[in-house]
């Protein structure tokens, strides 16, 4: 196995030069070259485990997600990751199932393994990080804002829930119902707010985990209790059930009901009818996140930032009344 000792010899430098040379520390560029092209020529690798232990972090984020079947979170990866590894990170990858209990011990694993830096979408506004910035370790947040000092990368929920709901009171239906998630997601609370400004009143919701079961079980509440003509539903996950609840039901979407979900999953416009959804920015929230982490990592000083994107609304024959 090559070390470093053969590399410096290769070189014509100092061991130390070597090593500061390949860890990106202030070196004479001329020597700096030497030492990255004899390592070249050797095929030399650093010792990973050592170099972490100088330096008491690694060279990996953690990715602490809701929901890994979410497309809206596969997204939000993706972009992260592209970033990172651009920067010469490498992205581990939790999916923490909408458990808190797992999202805790995930989050005990980035503090254990001394993780760069942390991206999470919480499940809760009060999910406990203080361990983590105790720590030293950076942290930002997607998606669902958190009760701490952190950086946050986030998306007009409430403004994009209006406009899908004026949309559907727009084509005639007149007893919209939003399913908007559960009860203690921000996202969640804040689509139902902006449902309700666009109703001008409480309108009529069920509260459901964001899964198709919670989606069936939401859609199921509020047709049993109520006559909603149309559902605003609060991702794509959900909205499987919602259509698995309505065919169960011998509902007709755009003729019996009209809908418009949050998130545009792939097969969104596939289904017939294609589906209205108000589109989230994911990727670029991810990338913006994994940017803000780096800045941190790098030293990059200053209050909390909050980013926040827009959303767009894709208007398909799902929330067109049929006339």
């Amino acid at each position: 196995m090559v070390t470093i000792i053969d590399v410096a010899r290769e070189a014509g430098v100092s061991p130390a030069t070597v090593s500061r040379a390949l860890n990106g520390a202030k070196v004479d560029p001329e020597l700096a070259e030497r030492a990255r092209a004899a390592a070249e020529r050797l095929g030399y690798r650093a010792n990973a485990m050592a170099r972490n232990l100088r330096r008491q972090k690694t060279d990996v984020l953690a990715l602490i997600i809701s929901d890994v079947a979410n497309p809206v979170f596969t997204a939000i990866a993706r972009g992260v990751e592209d970033v990172a590894q651009r920067a010469g990170y490498s992205v581990l990858l939790c999916n923490a199932d909408e458990d808190p209990d797992k999202e805790a011990r995930y989050l005990e694993v980035a503090i254990a393994e001394q993780v760069a830096g942390i991206v999470i979408s919480p499940h809760a506004a009060a999910t406990d990080v203080e361990r983590a910035i105790a720590a030293g370790i950076p942290l930002v947040v997607v998606d669902r804002p958190l009760d701490a000092p952190v950086d946050s990368v986030l998306v007009r929920s409430e403004s994009g829930a209006r406009a899908a709901t004026e949309h559907l009171l727009a084509e005639g239906w007149n007893r919209p119902a939003c399913l908007p998630g559960p009860a203690d997601a921000a996202t969640a609370l804040d689509r139902l707010a902006g449902y309700r400004a666009a109703v001008g009143g409480d309108g009529v919701h069920a509260f459901a985990p964001f899964s198709i079961e919670g989606g069936a079980a939401a859609a199921a509440a509020v047709l049993d209790s109520h006559d909603p003509d149309a559902l605003l539903v609060g991702n794509a996950q959900m909205t499987l059930g919602v259509l698995e609840e309505l065919a169960r039901r011998h509902l007709v979407v755009g003729r019996d009901l009209g809908l418009v979900t949050f998130d545009d999953a792939p097969w969104a416009r596939f289904v017939d009818p294609a589906i209205t959804v108000v589109g989230q920015p994911a990727y670029e929230i991810g990338a913006r996140a994994a940017e803000l982490l780096l800045g941190r990592v790098a030293g990059a000083a200053g209050k909390p930032e909050t980013v926040e994107f827009g959303t767009e609304l894709v208007v398909r024959a799902s929330s067109v009344r049929r006339r």
